[in-house]
């Protein structure tokens, strides 16, 4: 019975999301737009590669016993593929104006860094892997 009343209440609290933004994005499209967000072609150290930032939903659901509250927010997520390998997840560690700190989460994590150049819609930076920098440059695609 506990958990036929948690999954209802689970329901009821998505329940307006979901009407008032059939694709469930509503609370994303809500977050102020950065310079880096979109659709990036890459060379990384004179490789091809390609690197996307989006701003996601982060609905949380907690439970305690047969009461549960849900909170709504948001989270960017970046994902980046070398050379037509499978996408590895990116974090952003900082970013102002023009620069971006990014957290490599694949198996050898490491910190990168780009920064941007409005008039060509470009970015310019490096990556790092075993404690060895590679040049980063990457053209912002058109929406």
């Amino acid at each position: 019975m506990k958990k036929a009343i948690r999954n209802l209440l689970l329901g009821l609290a998505i329940l307006p999301f979901s009407v008032l933004a059939p694709n469930g994005n509503a609370q994303a499209s809500l977050a102020v737009t950065q310079w880096f967000f979109g659709n990036w072609d890459c060379t990384i150290d004179g490789r091809p590669a390609k690197m996307q930032w989006r701003v996601v939903d982060d609905t949380q659901v907690n439970c305690n016993g047969d009461v549960c509250s849900s909170s709504s927010g948001v989270k960017v997520v970046g994902r980046f593929s070398d050379n037509g390998s499978a996408w590895v997840p990116l974090a952003t560690r900082y970013s102002n104006r023009t620069d971006l700190g990014i957290r490599y989460l694949g198996r050898e994590q490491d910190n990168w860094f780009l920064r941007f150049e409005p008039r060509g819609q470009s970015a310019s930076g490096w990556t790092t892997w075993r404690g060895n920098r590679y040049p980063l440059m990457c053209r912002k695609l058109a929406r």
